[in-house]
C-alpha cells in the first residue's frame, strides 16, 4: 500500500478555482480532510494517481497511460441511462468539441464514457442505478455522496408557519425548469393559502456547455411562478436562508433517465439542516425517505397537492420531518463516514490516505 508522502496527485478539477460543487464537497474536501498535496492534471505529466471529474476531456484521459498512474473516475451523474435515441446525447460529443471542451472528436458519446470507466482503476459514482450501469465497464465501483457539512452552518428550531407559507427550492440555475411540475399543484394550494416559493440559487449562468447564453435566473423564475422570493446563492447565509423558510420542495422529471437518476445529495444537504422536505419519486429519493422513516415522495399532480398539503397545515409533522431526516443523515452520512468511504476507494488501487 503506497502511502500519501511519495505520491504525485494530479486532479481534473470541474472548475479552475475549485468552487463548483462537485469538486469542493467532494475530491477537493477529502483531499483538504486527509492533507493530501495534489495539482491541477495535465495528460502531457506523470503521476501516481490522476482522479478525473465528469466534466474533464476524456477524449485525452480515456487514453491515459503515463507511468504507473491510477485513475480514479468521479463520475456521478446519470449520463449512461440517457437513451441513444436522444439527440442532445448524439450531439454531446461533438458539441464537445465544436466549443473546445474536447481536444478530440467523440462521436459515441456513450462508448468514450465506457471506455473512460473500463480505463479507470476505480469509478465513484452516486446511485445504485449508476453502479449497475457502470459496473459493465469497471468491477471496482463505489458509491460516495457530497459533504454538505461547510454549507450546512444552521439547524431549523423553528417548524411555526409563516404567512404567507415559504416553500424552498435550492439548486444549479441550470435545474430551475424542474419547478414547472410543481406549479399546478402550488396554485391549487394557493387558492386557499397564501404561497411563496423562494429559489436559492446564482443570478445569472450559461444556459448550453457551461459557456453560451448567458440567463438572467430571476427572469426565467418569473415565468414560472408569479409568486417567486429569489435569494442569491451563497455559502455564507444560504442554511439561514433556507432554514427560514417552511418546507423544502425537490421536484424533478422521473420519466426523464438522466433527471430520475440523480442522487439524493440535494435531500440529504436539506435534512442536515433539520428541513422538512417533499420530493419528486424518483429511486434516490424513495430509498433515503424509507430509510429515513418517512414517504413524503410525489409521483403526480394529485401527489403533490396531498403531501404538500399535510405538511403545510400540520406543524407537527413539519417538525417530525426535519428530525427524522437530520436524525438519519447525522446517523448514515457523517463526515468519519464520508471520509471512509473515499479512503476505500484509494485503498482498492493500492492506495492509501488514511
Amino acid at each position: 500500500m503506497i502511502g500519501n508522502n511519495i505520491l504525485r496527485v494530479g486532479y481534473v478539477p470541474i472548475s479552475s478555482n475549485f468552487n463548483s460543487p462537485g469538486d469542493k464537497r467532494r475530491f477537493v474536501y477529502y483531499a483538504n480532510r486527509r492533507n493530501i498535496k495534489f495539482e491541477i492534471a495535465h495528460p502531457s505529466k506523470s503521476y501516481d494517481l490522476v482522479v478525473i471529474t465528469q466534466n474533464s476531456d476524456i477524449s485525452i484521459w480515456k487514453d491515459y497511460d503515463k507511468g504507473r498512474a491510477k485513475i480514479v473516475y468521479d463520475f456521478i451523474d446519470s449520463y449512461l441511462a440517457i437513451s441513444r435515441n436522444n439527440i442532445k446525447g448524439r450531439l454531446r460529443g461533438l458539441a464537445k468539441y465544436i466549443s473546445g471542451q474536447s481536444r478530440h472528436l467523440i462521436l459515441d458519446h456513450w462508448k468514450a464514457i465506457g471506455d473512460m470507466c473500463s480505463r479507470a482503476d476505480a469509478v465513484v459514482c452516486s446511485t445504485e442505478e449508476q453502479r449497475s450501469d457502470i459496473l459493465e465497464f469497471c468491477p471496482n465501483v463505489h458509491i460516495v455522496l457530497d459533504a454538505h457539512m461547510s454549507v450546512a452552518s444552521n439547524i431549523k428550531s423553528d417548524y411555526s408557519a409563516h404567512s404567507p407559507f415559504k416553500l424552498v427550492w435550492e439548486g444549479l440555475p441550470q435545474n430551475i425548469a424542474s419547478l414547472n411540475s410543481i406549479v399546478p399543484a402550488i396554485n391549487e394550494l394557493g387558492e386557499k393559502k397564501s404561497i411563496e416559493l423562494h429559489i436559492v440559487t446564482d443570478a445569472v449562468y450559461n444556459r448550453y456547455l457551461g459557456k453560451y447564453w448567458k440567463t438572467n435566473t430571476v427572469d426565467v423564475a418569473k415565468k414560472i411562478y408569479k409568486h417567486i422570493v429569489f435569494r442569491e446563492w451563497d455559502e455564507r447565509n444560504c442554511a439561514e436562508i433556507i432554514c427560514s423558510c417552511d418546507l423544502g420542495v425537490i421536484p424533478l422529471n422521473p420519466s426523464d433517465p438522466f433527471s430520475a437518476g440523480k442522487p439524493e445529495n440535494k435531500l440529504l444537504l436539506l435534512w442536515r439542516m433539520g428541513m422538512p422536505v417533499v420530493t419528486a419519486a424518483s429511486p434516490a429519493y424513495i430509498r433515503a425517505m424509507n430509510a429515513a422513516g418517512m414517504n413524503y415522495t410525489a409521483r403526480d399532480d394529485g401527489d403533490w397537492i396531498a403531501v404538500l398539503s399535510e405538511l403545510i397545515d400540520n406543524h407537527d409533522a413539519r417538525r417530525s420531518a426535519g428530525n427524522l431526516g437530520r436524525n438519519y443523515v447525522e446517523s448514515k452520512f457523517s463526515e468519519k463516514n464520508l471520509m471512509a468511504q473515499w479512503d476505500k476507494v484509494f485503498e482498492t488501487c493500492g492506495l492509501s490516505f488514511s
